[in-house]
C-alpha cells in the first residue's frame, strides 16, 4: 500500500536520476545537478509530506464534531488537493485531513457523495460534502 501513496514521487525521482545520470555521463555535470534538484523538489511536492498529518475518517469526524472544523478527503498526487493545500497556507493545519488511499472507509465515504467516484478534494463542512470547492471558500470556513 505504501507504494501506491509514494508512486508518483518515486517515479519522478527515479526519472530525474536517470536523466541526470545520462547528462553527467555526457559531460554536463551542472545540467545534471539542476535536473536532479528540480526532480527532487517536484517529487517532494507530489509526496504526502506536503500535507498535514492524516487521520482516519472516524477520528476526523469525531474531531470535527468537537471543534466544528472541516474534514478534507484527499489523496497523494491529486493536483486539485495540492492546489487546495497550497492556497490554504498555514490554515491547512487547522483542518482534519483524511487520505482516502490509507482508509477504505474514507474512500467509501467519498464515493457515497460523488456518484461512486473517488473525486477529491471533498471537503465536509457541518455534515455537508463539497467536491473540489474553491480554496477561498474553504479558507472562510476555517
Amino acid at each position: 500500500m505504501w507504494w501506491r501513496v509514494w508512486r508518483l514521487s518515486g517515479l519522478t525521482l527515479l526519472g530525474g536520476a536517470v536523466v541526470a545520470g545520462a547528462m553527467a555521463a555526457g559531460g554536463d555535470g551542472g545540467g545534471a545537478a539542476v535536473v536532479l534538484v528540480a526532480c527532487a523538489l517536484l517529487a517532494a511536492v507530489y509526496s504526502p509530506m506536503v500535507f498535514p498529518r492524516s487521520v482516519g475518517v472516524a477520528e476526523a469526524r469525531r474531531r470535527s464534531a468537537a471543534d466544528g472544523r472541516p474534514v478534507v478527503f484527499w489523496r497523494p498526487g491529486c493536483a486539485y488537493c495540492l492546489r487546495l493545500r497550497i492556497r490554504l497556507g498555514p490554515r491547512a493545519g487547522r483542518l482534519h485531513w483524511v487520505n482516502i488511499w490509507r482508509d477504505a472507509e474514507a474512500a467509501a465515504a467519498v464515493r457515497a457523495v460523488n456518484d461512486g467516484n473517488e473525486t477529491v478534494p471533498t471537503v465536509v463542512v457541518a455534515g455537508t460534502a463539497h467536491t473540489n470547492p474553491d480554496p477561498a471558500w474553504v479558507r472562510e470556513r476555517v
